[in-house]
């Protein structure tokens, strides 16, 4: 009997040993960041829990549920990444590059994007008043974060003196009340940091005097139309996703392309993250997760669930891909 309990408890140990980082999870927690309506993320993506189900038992995992839940910030999502309570997460390359740093999330597929008809480095090409429409048949892996002017005074004068082709001044830029976003979110506030840092003699969104966090685009874009901001941070096809709420929802009664402007355009940002925990998950299960959801984004059903944050493929990254939005962030924390 003895020898027979030492032969149990031995099999016990090694089945313990090997059975980690998916072996032996039967739930799978996905986590997106509230760029987004929190309850239209997760309509979206509704359909994704039993796809990816059966993309990973086809694989050999032995999954019995997908969790699918918005983090009520971006920051929460990269803590409980850290903390390993988040397995898989929709990270901005910002909020990867910020949580990263450890080695305890890793990043496992970049989006690609339809390219935009607009794409120039000068605000006012993107103001004659006419959509900015994407490009299926040209993919791309990074996207440009816009200051946009709304109709109240100060945005509409701002906006005249880029259109008339004069340069803003500090003093411009800081007479407006801003709508920003978190501190980690890469076209709401890492980036515009990182423009106005290499423009305006160091300055960043933080030395602005009169600044909002509205709690996403869509309460941004709001601010715009209600005139309590004079200008938003913004991903650069974001006025598209909401051009018709412009006019239903938030009482304008001319386009959104007549009445807001471009006054600033960053750089190119890299496109957002699909990142695991490396707490929960182990190199085979990340393996399979990239091809689940190149898989899946191949499909129409994908194809929907994804336009929630206009992705329309992935592709293989690893984490040296990222190095320069964790310089982008050494400027906006103040490490540069």
């Amino acid at each position: 009997m003895k020898k027979l309990f030492i032969v149990v408890a031995l099999f016990i140990a090694s089945f313990s040993l090997t059975a980690c980082g998916g072996d032996d999870m039967d739930t799978l927690s996905v986590f997106f960041v509230p760029s987004r309506d929190a309850q239209y993320i997760l309509e979206t993506t509704e359909p994704l829990k039993e796809l990816l189900l059966e993309e990973l038992n086809d694989m050999g995992y032995d999954f019995k549920e997908i969790i699918i839940e918005v983090g009520t910030s971006y920051e929460a999502v990269g803590e409980g990444m850290l903390a390993g309570t988040v397995d898989v997460g929709f990270l901005p390359g910002g909020t990867y590059a910020l949580y990263s740093g450890d080695g305890e999330i890793d990043v496992i597929l970049a989006a690609t994007r339809a390219g935009l008809n607009k794409d120039s480095d000068n605000a006012a090409d993107w103001n004659d008043g006419e959509p900015t429409l994407g490009d299926p048949d040209n993919q791309v892996t990074y996207y440009r974060s816009l200051i946009v002017a709304g109709p109240s005074e100060v945005g509409q004068a701002l906006a005249a003196k880029v259109n008339n082709g004069e340069a803003l001044t500090w003093d411009d830029l800081n007479s407006a009340t801003w709508c920003i976003q978190g501190p980690t979110s890469s076209a709401g506030t890492v980036y515009p940091s990182v423009y106005l840092h290499d423009n305006y003699d160091g300055k960043k969104v933080s030395d602005l005097d009169n600044t909002v966090n509205p709690g996403g685009y869509g309460a941004a874009v709001s601010s715009l139309a209600t005139g309590s901001c004079d200008v938003a941070t913004m991903y650069a096809d974001a006025r598209r996703d909401y051009h018709e709420d412009w006019v239903d929802e938030f009482g304008r009664e001319e386009s959104i392309w007549a009445e807001t402007n471009v006054v600033l355009v960053t750089g190119g940002i890299f496109n957002d993250t699909i990142s695991v925990s490396n707490v929960t998950v182990d190199d085979d299960l990340k393996e399979a997760l990239q091809q689940a959801f190149i898989n899946i984004i191949a499909t129409e059903a994908g194809q929907e669930i994804f336009e929630v944050y206009a992705h329309q493929g992935y592709q293989r990254v690893t984490d040296s891909d990222y190095e320069a939005a964790r310089t982008a962030q050494e400027i906006i924390l103040g490490d540069d």
